[in-house]
């Protein structure tokens, strides 16, 4: 039986404190033949210099460029996205620099993309603390007809997709560069592949843990900080531009009848987002107009 091939693509900024820990994480993967490419975003430490030593160390590493200034973890994977040969591959899968994955992480993804026959799989997450507390995150609620619109499929970190998959958002990507390099990638990625009846699968079984720390780009909020949060977001604007964003770039390639119009969205709120409260909070945003349509 061929042992799969997997692209690991790895994106980096002032990682140097967690960075050999996590690639140390994804050369040990079962039953993989694991590739990993780096592209470190111009760091003020030496995460450059350290991925330059391990790499003399594995022949199955490859470092991009480095000097170029990206600016965002999602510009950053889509400069990996762009320079690596995907079809060299069976699989790509996506990587922070801070996480540790357990030794099956991508052997469970691909039994299950093998048997389900997916386009794209992601998972939940134990998110981690310095001081050994640990925390699921669970993201595996049941998917929604227009939930991709409004919110992405799990964290980013945890994507692993069949190289077809992965090469039709390349083209995707270049073909539209301009404002699809601006939007959140793994929201993206999601986007693009549901909007085409892509199969989906977010695994409720957590494979790797998320660490959280002070220099987190992207963390988690519990509880009430969560719900603080999101209504920030909501109030500033911020969640509707990216929102926007995402409908402009997919939306010429839905076979689903979705309107960005807002009696449209508050009957079909139940549709907008997988958890449930998730729903209401969105619906209630609309109603009081604190949800605006861009």
């Amino acid at each position: 039986m061929k042992i799969p091939s997997v692209a690991v693509l790895l994106a980096a900024y002032n990682g140097e404190r967690w960075i050999e820990e996590q690639i140390k994480s994804i050369l040990i993967q079962k039953n993989i033949n694991v590739y990993i490419f780096i592209s470190v975003d111009l760091s003020n430490d030496n995460t450059f210099q350290l991925c330059s030593k391990i790499k003399k160390k594995n022949s199955n590493i490859e470092l991009l460029k480095y000097g170029h200034r990206f600016g965002s973890p999602g510009k950053n994977f889509y400069h990996l996205i762009k320079e690596v040969n995907i079809n060299e591959f069976d699989y790509i899968a996506l990587s922070d620099q801070d996480d540790i994955w357990m030794q099956n992480k991508l052997s469970c993804a691909i039994e299950k993309i093998t048997s389900n026959k997916l386009d794209g799989y992601s998972s939940d997450v134990i998110a981690i603390w310095n001081d050994q507390r640990q925390k699921l995150v669970k993201k595996s609620f049941p998917k929604r007809k227009f939930d991709y619109y409004f919110e992405g499929g799990a964290p980013g970190c945890t994507y692993v997709l069949p190289a077809y998959s992965m090469l039709n958002f390349q083209n995707f990507l270049i073909n539209n560069w301009a404002n699809a390099s601006h939007a959140r990638h793994d929201w993206l990625i999601y986007a693009f592949i549901r909007s085409q009846d892509g199969a989906w699968l977010i695994d409720c079984k957590p494979l790797m843990k998320y660490r959280q720390h002070d220099t987190n780009i992207e963390g988690f909020n519990f509880g009430i900080k969560a719900y603080l949060k999101r209504l920030s977001m909501i109030k500033s604007g911020w969640y509707s531009k990216e929102v926007k964003k995402i409908y402009d770039l997919v939306n010429e390639y839905d076979s689903q009848l979705f309107k960005m119009d807002k009696w449209f969205l508050i009957r079909n709120f139940i549709h907008l987002r997988r958890r449930k409260r998730d729903s209401i909070f969105l619906l209630i945003s609309l109603i009081t107009s604190i949800f605006k349509i861009q």
